[in-house]
């Protein structure tokens, strides 16, 4: 069964979600088991996802039954729906009670606070490899998907178990929604190891959450997660079974960065950063924990059964050696490909294992890789070639705020919400870049907007 969850112990606790209800890995195949009777293997599915218990179920026993979901938010705007919706014609939806009556199909079957609904749709044509689907990282307003297959889900989770050395004897607080490429890392490769899941969609300012987290061997957050704690003085708070905490989906300021591994270093825990992709099934690096002192933004070096590269701007591949240049990685997680319509789902593996990543990285001379920037997201302003991230970097370090920067070949555009800093962030960064300052124009906004994984959208 997927994820061995039928060779665990069946009385072992799986996972326990906010209503407090507890699920053993018995309970996980039984329901995996009940499911399959009520449609169809190779059903198209959409699974508009909760951090439940409910939510759980579905994906799965979607995956362990050869049914193919694609899954989103709950809160995913209806526009965004529809269009998914018309583009992929799902038989099934597996949707909260709440919005049953909203999407109008009949219901078939409820069970944990969820209820299946059949459309009017035909069955989808899609090919034997494909097991899941979900939307490109921060597409809110995009169709595309990333096809993956069984094998990269199940290769990702085990990777990510040997990277963490786990036991079975772990409580994650997973807390990343269950949409997010990472979200879903957090859940299958601590299922796979036999732990226990705390699956919270509670803010992080709810007292809930934080009763849980007390519970927790592990926590797994973003940047915007680690920003928000920190205001709350995480670092002084006393939590004696956290062992664990580790971070993805996007780069920490080096002062946050430092403080991360100074508390673990002072309280004893290990802080493990990692990086990926949702084409990588997440995960694809990560910065062993006697690192964190010394190798300040590093996502460190592949995560186990994968392999990083750099590849120059010459064209020139190189696997050690100090190097700058797009990051390659390799691995059997990299999944298929993309699918823009229902009829790329008939499509195979396009990737073959290799996932040139668009990131610019540098690689140094004890092989550890730090992310510079996105290949694209930079700006050639009158020759002078400016990195969107490098500048957002070095505002939040200056300033500790957030930002956003974009731009066109004429002007950077800077995003703040300080108004006390519209007049003196151009000299900065004039200062930083050499980038004159009439090219260089602030605008105000009362909020940098962000998806659920703190992804800048719509800006």
């Amino acid at each position: 069964m997927f994820l061995d969850i039928d060779k665990k112990e069946r009385d072992k606790i799986a996972v326990v979600d906010d209503s407090g209800e507890q699920l053993t890995y018995g309970d996980l195949c039984d329901f995996s088991e009940e499911f399959a009777e009520l449609l169809p293997k190779r059903s198209l599915i959409f699974l508009m996802a909760e951090n439940s218990n409910g939510s759980l179920l579905g994906y799965i026993a979607s995956l362990a039954n050869g049914i193919v979901p694609l899954i989103l938010s709950a809160k995913t705007e209806e526009i965004l729906y529809m269009t998914l919706r018309d583009l992929y014609q799902p038989e099934y939806l597996w949707a909260p009670d709440g919005m049953v009556e909203n999407l109008g199909y009949e219901k078939v079957f409820s069970s944990h606070g969820y209820s299946l609904l059949k459309t009017e749709y035909a069955p989808v044509a899609m090919h034997p490899d494909l097991a899941l689907l979900l939307p490109t990282s921060g597409s809110t307003g995009s169709p595309k998907l990333v096809r993956h297959s069984l094998h990269n889900i199940e290769a990702n989770a085990d990777n990510v178990r040997r990277m963490f050395e786990m036991d079975g004897t772990e409580k994650a607080m997973a807390i990343l929604p269950m949409h997010y490429t990472m979200g879903l890392s957090v859940i299958a490769s601590h299922l796979l190891a036999g732990a226990t899941l705390l699956l919270s969609g509670r803010s992080l300012l709810d007292r809930g959450f934080w009763a849980m987290l007390k519970e927790a061997t592990s926590f797994t957050g973003v940047p915007y997660s680690y920003e928000l704690l920190m205001k709350m003085r995480f670092t002084r708070m006393d939590l004696p079974n956290l062992r664990i905490i580790t971070q993805g989906g996007g780069k920490l300021t080096e002062e946050m960065f430092r403080a991360l591994a100074q508390y673990a270093h002072d309280k004893d825990k290990k802080f493990i950063a990692t990086f990926g992709q949702s084409e990588c099934t997440a995960r694809m690096a990560y910065l062993p924990a006697e690192l964190a002192m010394e190798k300040t933004c590093s996502i460190g070096m592949a995560e186990p059964g994968g392999q990083l590269s750099i590849v120059d701007e010459n064209g020139v591949e190189s696997f050690e050696g100090e190097a700058t240049g797009e990051m390659v990685y390799r691995g059997e997680n990299v999944t298929l490909g993309y699918a823009n319509s229902k009829e790329d789902l008939l499509k195979g593996d396009e990737n073959h294992g290799v996932m040139h990543t668009g990131d610019l990285a540098r690689r140094d001379a004890d092989g550890c890789y730090f992310i510079v920037g996105r290949l694209k997201r930079f700006l050639k302003i009158f020759g002078l070639r400016i990195g969107l991230d490098e500048v957002e970097n070095l505002i939040k370090s200056e300033y500790g705020i957030d930002c956003y920067c974009k731009g066109n070949d004429e002007k950077l555009i800077v995003l703040i919400t300080k108004p006390e800093l519209v007049d003196s962030l151009p000299g900065f960064i004039e200062e930083k870049t050499h980038l004159f300052h009439k090219n260089i124009e602030i605008q105000l906004v009362d909020t940098i907007l962000r998806n659920e994984a703190g992804k800048v959208v719509n800006q």
